[in-house]
């Protein structure tokens, strides 16, 4: 059987740096940091208190009163991410379009955490009378971003969540890919979004240790790779990407902005939370990412890693790269969008995703912002693109997102070549 070619013809993002795909993308050029005081709540007695919050967030430019009571803020994301890359890719104008094969795949690691910790919260301080709101359950679930998209458009394909935590939406985008070379579909709406910067989120990391507690200088909090980094820092948000058959995009004339050459997939088996050290899943993943892809190791020219700045994420993923690559990682350009984004959990494979492949379009690296000292146990060789933006001819982009359980995802883009 012939796999069928899938190109990326919409995008969608609302993100702590932009609430839009142009204003993310200049953002992340610019190496912008998202990273400020939270707002969503008190947080006096908590040892964190900054993250990437999208900034001037009001649900009610979106949807009237009434859906805002109805969507949790990570469906809010999820649904406004996923307007705006259907706008975007011009497909639901076509009339020839057959919605009945367009499918929605939509990530989220947690789900709606807000509505399960205001509503438990509400129960545990009242009488012991369970006056649960009729939209709590539906609020809460993490398939229902997924389901209000198809409902709201009419798509009737294939529909559904994935949950691998922070691989969630990487996991979301390598099943669209498949279900379309597999002829199983013409078209998805896919990605990812999440909204855990609640008391329970925020507190939650905390008693991990995950994240940082530079409260004194929350913009350069999120440096991965750098020396003194002390956790990941949380962002919010989400990415939608249209994932379309190549003869279907180009019959209707869509625009392309990249082609999906290959998706890997591998488990750590290793660590309920912490990678293996020696990244062996790590290499697993994006070695079956590039040969999906039918490349070669030296055909690789950019990875966004995972890069979430933790002490121990930080050695192993470039441990993986040198150890796959090997001389060649030494001309790859490698970033970390953490660093100005934060760490969006289920939203972050999407988010990268779409970095990644408008550097595979535009020939430029987003910078890692906030690298001030080497780590000793990081190879300085590699190209970590610190600092500043830098131009130079991107074939072929690779991004990984890894997720507590061992769950590892890699995607990569190329140049559409027709």
């Amino acid at each position: 059987m012939e796999l069928k070619r899938v190109v990326i013809t919409g995008l969608g993002a609302i993100t702590p740096i932009g609430k839009n795909v142009e204003d993310y993308w200049a953002a992340l050029l610019a190496g912008v940091s998202g990273a400020a005081p939270i707002t969503n709540f008190d947080t006096a007695k908590f040892k964190t208190k900054f993250a990437c919050e999208v900034k001037d967030f009001d649900a009610k430019e979106f949807f009237d009163r009434k859906e805002v009571r109805k969507h949790d803020r990570y469906a809010q994301f999820g649904i406004i991410a996923a307007d705006q890359a259907i706008a975007d890719s011009d497909i639901l104008n076509d009339p020839s379009v057959n919605t009945n094969r367009i499918g929605v795949i939509w990530a989220s690691g947690i789900g709606g955490l807000s509505t399960f910790s205001q509503s438990v919260t509400e129960f545990a301080q009242g009488d012991g009378t369970p006056r649960f709101n009729p939209f709590f359950i539906p609020k809460m679930i993490a398939d229902i971003a997924a389901g209000h998209i198809s409902i709201k458009h009419g798509l009737r394909g294939p529909n559904f969540a994935t949950v691998s935590a922070c691989a969630s939406s990487a996991n979301a985008l390598s099943d669209a890919f498949n279900y379309i070379r597999l002829g199983k579909a013409d078209a998805f709406v896919t990605g990812g979004s999440e909204a855990a910067i609640t008391e329970s989120g925020v507190g939650g990391f905390n008693a991990m240790h995950a994240i940082s507690t530079r409260n004194d200088d929350p913009k350069t909090a999120s440096r991965p790779f750098d020396k003194d980094r002390d956790g990941f820092v949380m962002g919010e948000g989400g990415g939608g990407l249209i994932f379309e058959e190549l003869e279907h995009a180009l019959a209707r004339g869509a625009k392309i902005y990249a082609e999906v050459a290959g998706a890997g997939l591998s488990g750590d088996a290793y660590h309920m939370t912490s990678p293996h050290p020696e990244g062996l899943g790590a290499q697993l993943c994006m070695n079956a990412a590039i040969e999906d892809a039918g490349l070669k190791k030296e055909d690789i020219d950019h990875i966004n890693t995972h890069g979430t700045s933790t002490p121990v994420g930080d050695i192993v993923e470039p441990r993986a790269i040198v150890s796959l690559f090997g001389d060649h990682a030494y001309n790859i350009n490698i970033n970390s969008t953490k660093s100005m984004t934060g760490h969006l959990l289920g939203g972050a494979g999407a988010v990268e995703s779409i970095s990644t492949l408008l550097s595979v379009k535009n020939d430029i690296v987003p910078p890692t912002i906030n690298h001030f000292t080497d780590d000793p146990e990081i190879d300085s060789k590699l190209n970590f693109t610190f600092g500043k933006a830098q131009e130079r001819i991107v074939n072929y982009g690779l991004t990984n997102t890894f997720g507590f359980g061992g769950h590892n995802a890699s995607l990569i883009f190329k140049k559409f070549i027709k």
